[in-house]
């Protein structure tokens, strides 16, 4: 069998995304309030709750998002369900989804 550089480098790429998904699946969801959405600099101010794996206790503060284009789904005062990380020596939102509390709430009656 005969590898060439072009077949390493597709290997390690996806060696890195599942080691990438497989990392960010084990991450613990944390609940929080958006305070603000800065589509420029591409960060969401978020109030949460404890980030265990980041020990970090309860505040607020401005994340880096991943994937801006999450940042067209939120408003300031939106509940939330977060995964974040330290990526590339920044806080980073990784997931960010509306808090399964906040949609029963808006959810219509019936």
């Amino acid at each position: 069998m005969h590898i060439t550089t072009r077949h390493i480098g597709t290997w390690l790429a996806t060696v890195f995304l599942s080691v990438s998904a497989l990392a960010q699946a084990a991450l613990p969801t944390t609940d929080g309030e958006v305070r603000r959405v800065d589509t420029r600099a591409q960060t969401i101010t978020l109030k949460h709750g404890e980030i265990k794996n980041l020990d970090m206790p309860p505040m607020t503060m401005a994340f880096k998002v991943q994937d801006p284009a999450v940042l067209t789904q939120f408003k300031v005062g939106d509940k939330v369900r977060f995964t974040a990380d330290k990526l590339g020596g920044n806080y980073t939102v990784l997931s960010l989804e509306p808090s399964p509390a906040a949609e029963a709430v808006s959810a219509p009656s019936r």
